[in-house]
């Protein structure tokens, strides 16, 4: 897809986006391209600005970013881990017998489907999804 900036001869300008730049000629040859204005088919490309990239103070800045929140996630799991007992794929269980039975106990992490999350909540238990880091994945 490519986006153009188009100017029409009554002074309208407006973008619009086509599936290529020779999808955008033959649409002009044929003139269906046409001024949301005045309805012409007198439309032109207007002169634009290649979408680059920033500098690369912009790009440490959003590595500096990242790298922060990826330290974050891992303090964070590290004290999930310390705290909550793992339930790997029987989160939805072990989370309704604590509901349901009114248990005390350690606060549970595992593994959950979208689908399960949403009945869990139905329910009113309420949950939280956080990103996990996995080292052996990067």
């Amino acid at each position: 897809m490519i986006k153009y900036s188009l100017t029409c001869k009554c002074s309208c300008t407006f973008d619009s986006w086509f599936a290529s730049s020779s999808e955008f000629g033959r649409l002009m040859k044929k003139k269906l391209i046409t001024c949301i204005e005045c309805n012409s088919n007198n439309v032109n490309k207007s002169i634009m600005a290649p979408n680059v990239s920033g500098s690369k103070k912009i790009d440490n800045i959003n590595y500096e970013f990242q790298k922060n929140i990826k330290k974050k996630i891992i303090k964070y799991q590290k004290f999930i881990k310390k705290n909550c007992r793992y339930v790997d794929d029987r989160f939805a269980q072990e989370a309704r017998s604590i509901h349901y039975n009114k248990k005390e106990t350690k606060s549970i992490y595992g593994r959950v489907t979208t689908d399960e999350i949403n009945e869990l909540n139905e329910e009113g238990i309420e949950t939280i999804t956080i990103p996990w880091y996995d080292k052996t994945e990067n």
